[in-house]
């Protein structure tokens, strides 16, 4: 899976907002822009993009801006990536259930789903509430410290 710049920027907007939000403040997208060095008119689209699926609010006046629309610890940051990006996991836009490969290649709508799943156990599980705070879920640690080691 390729993660695009419309999801990393659509994350890093939702953790500059989680930690607004401590404060009960909104934040104008060119806060935004400057904090994260996102480009301001492709944040602006962002933000059009999170609003229409319900996780950030806009508020008009002069200290208006956006803010999330629930607590930070209620929006997974797979619900951003979907919001901005589509599912998680998609090979050739079917439904794993529709695939089916002949021959040698059998096994790989298992490989797929494993895939998925994958994406799922962190992306599910970690909040924007988690990445704004630098507490990570254990098992999200785990992972990262595993590949940083095959790395090294």
């Amino acid at each position: 899976m390729r993660i695009s710049a419309k999801s990393d920027y659509a994350i890093r907007a939702m953790a500059e907002l989680a930690v607004a939000g401590e404060h009960g403040s909104a934040v104008k997208a060119e806060q935004i822009s400057t904090a994260q060095d996102i480009p301001l008119n492709f944040l602006l689209g962002i933000l059009r993009e999170l609003r229409n699926s319900h996780l950030v609010r806009s508020q008009r006046g002069r200290d208006g801006g956006y803010v999330l629309s629930r607590p930070a610890s209620q929006i997974a940051l797979a619900d951003v990536i979907r919001a901005v990006d589509g599912p998680l996991a998609n090979v050739r836009d079917l439904s794993l259930t529709e695939l089916s490969y002949p021959g040698a290649a059998e096994a790989l709508r298992e490989v797929w789903m494993a895939v998925r799943g994958s994406l799922r156990e962190v992306l599910e599980n970690v909040t924007v509430a988690d990445l704004a705070s630098g507490k990570l879920p254990r098992n999200v640690k785990s992972l990262a410290a595993r590949h940083q080691a095959e790395r090294t």
